[in-house]
């Protein structure tokens, strides 16, 4: 590992490792003695991984290097490090969701997608830190604890996949797989300043929950740039009958989609989707963002679609329903200390949900159908603020203006993500700049049907022009980072 050093390969990106790797510049050997050198340092102040075990990352690694030394047919995440939300099944290691009631439950099989990163070549990490049950975008709980944003020490990291998107925020692994029910990678992202992107439904096989038929829960990978999470995209998408939705072949390599320029591209920007109040500044920060595909030829028209009724057909339609498939995991009237009170309620509330809600709330989602697909007939895009807030201090559930109000505002009224959950379609965000505070801004950039390649081939020209991946946190006690941090 001549003149590269630890902080060299914490901060690499998965393409460039991997090109190193194949061109035997660099070994998985020692790929593995950088990244759990650097966990060991900085995991304990960040609680981004609840499952580390630097000697099976080492067994690992010889193995991998074993393979290049054969000359073997290398995979194209080949000594990539890479990381797994706690919730997604990987054989022998915990499966709590979150749950102190759960502790010392383990998975009895890979998802999937963790096949497919492993069969890439992949070099595992660990398990990252989550809310209980993935309910709400924060990641705190009673059996890990809080994860902390990497731009400042105490403010939320997002969730529910935030311990992903916090490691890979501060270099603790290039890429990780989150999942996403209303914005579960896309919150994190936002807040920790990466990629996290949502595919089209069924892009990627999914097993998160015991039901095989939801349209609203997908896997996605988070990044620190949008090449990676193309490569990391290319891996895991493609069918399996795990998951009877999963697509057919879409025979698409998204690392070439994102080399196409977006000159003449049709795209809406809207301040808030029409879903209520965003913060001023971030409003401010994304809207300036715009400017830069105007700049690569985009024409940009201000516009929003009319989809009333949204939050109602996501909480009794989707989010309710989605978490009545738990009622039987736990004895809820026994949970009290051991779960949060909101998760509670939560549960109360699914229990009191009767058809004629559901019925409607479907009801509403079709029609956020019908209305999104007429409005997607005029544009390539749909770009806005991913959040309406930067990160919030840990002890706050949601943002203040939100303070008093019912749960389920206080759990969707600050996101900006959950409509396209619904409406089945990819949507990424990609740091946009930061707050006057040093917080990152996440900006998202949702397509139409089936338009994953047009999504990442706009993220992939936006970083081009407003670039962020040279930027570090500057909190985690890192003393040879000379990278800018943001002004």
């Amino acid at each position: 590992m001549d003149h590269v050093t630890t902080e060299d390969i914490s901060w690499m990106s998965a393409t460039h490792i991997s090109e190193q790797v194949r061109r035997q510049e660099l070994s998985p050997v020692d790929i593995a003695t950088s990244m759990t050198d650097r966990i060991k340092a900085v995991n304990p102040q960040l609680n981004a991984y609840v499952t580390f075990d630097e000697e099976q990352v080492t067994t690992d690694a010889e193995r991998l290097q074993t393979q290049v030394d054969s000359g073997a047919a290398l995979g194209p995440l080949h000594g990539v490090p890479f990381a797994v939300k706690e919730l997604t099944a990987m054989s022998g290691l915990p499966a709590t969701y979150g749950y102190l009631p759960l502790k010392g439950t383990v998975a009895q099989h890979d998802a999937a997608v963790v096949k497919r990163l492993k069969a890439a070549g992949g070099l595992f990490l660990g398990k990252t830190n989550m809310p209980e049950g993935g309910y709400y975008g924060g990641t705190d709980n009673h059996l890990y604890g809080p994860t902390h944003n990497p731009w400042k020490s105490g403010y939320s990291a997002g969730g529910s996949s935030g311990g992903s998107a916090a490691a890979v925020a501060a270099g603790l692994a290039p890429i990780a797989e989150g999942s996403d029910g209303a914005g579960s990678v896309r919150i994190p992202a936002s807040m920790c300043g990466v990629v996290g992107m949502k595919p089209t439904h069924g892009l990627i096989p999914q097993t998160i929950l015991g039901g095989r038929f939801y349209t609203w829960i997908y896997h996605g990978p988070i990044a620190r740039t949008v090449a990676d999470a193309a490569l990391m995209l290319n891996v895991m998408a493609g069918p399996d009958d795990e998951d009877p939705t999963s697509l057919p072949d879409m025979n698409i390599d998204f690392t070439e989609e994102i080399k196409k320029p977006i000159d003449g591209l049709r795209i809406a920007w809207s301040s808030d989707l029409g879903l209520g109040y965003v913060d001023p500044e971030v409003a401010a920060i994304c809207r300036s963002a715009m400017d830069a595909f105007e700049e690569l030829g985009a024409v940009v028209e201000e516009a929003t679609p009319s989809w009333g009724g949204a939050q109602e057909a996501m909480w009794n339609g989707v989010w309710l329903p989605g978490f009545a498939s738990q009622v039987d995991l736990l004895d809820w009237q026994g949970m009290t200390g051991q779960v949060d009170e909101n998760l509670l309620e939560i549960m109360s509330q699914c229990k009191t949900l009767n058809g004629e809600d559901k019925g409607r709330a479907d009801l509403y989602r079709g029609q956020m159908w019908q209305t999104f697909r007429e409005f997607m007939s005029g544009f390539d895009l749909l770009i806005s603020p991913t959040l309406t807030s930067a990160a919030f201090p840990l002890e706050q559930f949601a943002p203040s203006w939100l303070e008093g109000k019912p749960l389920r505002e206080q759990i969707l009224g600050w996101l900006l993500t959950y409509p396209f959950n619904m409406m089945t379609t990819p949507s990424i965000t990609v740091p946009a700049g930061f707050t006057s505070g040093g917080l990152p801004v996440g900006l998202q950039i949702a397509g139409g049907f089936h338009s994953d390649g047009k999504v990442l081939r706009a993220a992939a020209a936006f970083e081009a022009a407003r670039p962020w991946s040279h930027l570090r946190p500057s909190y985690l006690g890192d003393r040879e980072l000379t990278a800018p941090r943001p002004t």
